[in-house]
């Protein structure tokens, strides 16, 4: 009987395993995507006004690896145009939008569908003031995008564990990550408002050349 047990619970083990994903916050190398939804400030209605593919750099995101960190800070817009700033833009101006920055990492591959997907990492830091909110997601989307299951937390400093578990249909984008959102700051207005430090880990490549440089050393060491 002890046998038995101990072979379904092994196998127990393997089942959970098999539909199960661990994923991390990779560091620049990774290939991380932007996207930015802009809407209407709350006095002015707050409806949706645009969204669109950004830039990392455009979305005030900046990777240190040396220093194994990516930093978040408020979204700015370099354009004084009072489409984005009442009155115009310049030092000290006021937001005329708010702007949600999505931060993440995309896989559509298949590899994560149907599995109970973890994202791991910690907030090193978040200073943001109550004019921004800071959160940490995993998406799941339909093929064409037209709809997502999620689970979004506020981000707060330490370790972090989200989970999601994605739906089973082939062709699905799942997204983990970052978001900001907020009024648009003028570009030298930004440190009053604070930012958010997250830890990296160099990429899933990035390890598996580290591991074959340590084999190598090892294996030199032991011929020397």
């Amino acid at each position: 009987m002890k046998t038995m047990y101990t072979a379904l619970c092994a196998a127990a083990l393997l089942s959970t395993s098999a539909h199960a994903a661990n994923v991390s916050v990779e560091n620049s190398s990774g290939a991380w995507l932007g996207f930015m939804n802009v809407f209407e400030l709350p006095a002015n209605g707050g409806g949706f006004v645009f969204g669109s593919g950004w830039g990392i750099g455009d979305l005030v995101s900046e990777f240190d690896d040396g220093a194994g960190t990516l930093t978040m800070s408020p979204n700015t817009i370099g354009d004084p145009d009072p489409f984005w700033y009442q009155g115009g833009g310049g030092p000290g101006a006021l937001g005329n939008k708010v702007m949600e920055a999505n931060l993440f990492l995309q896989v559509d591959d298949d590899s994560l569908a149907g599995q109970t997907v973890t994202f791991e990492g910690m907030i090193d830091s978040n200073s943001f003031t109550a004019a921004h909110e800071s959160f940490i997601f995993i998406r799941d989307f339909a093929p064409d995008f037209s709809s997502f299951t999620e689970t979004i937390v506020a981000a707060s400093v330490g370790a972090f564990s989200i989970s999601l578990d994605t739906d089973a249909g082939l062709g699905r984008h799942v997204q983990y990550g970052f978001q900001v959102k907020g009024e648009n700051v003028w570009v030298t207005d930004t440190a009053p408002f604070g930012n958010m430090v997250i830890s990296t880990v160099p990429t899933p490549a990035s390890m598996a050349l580290l591991g074959m440089g340590g084999m190598m050393m090892a294996r030199r060491r032991r011929n020397a």
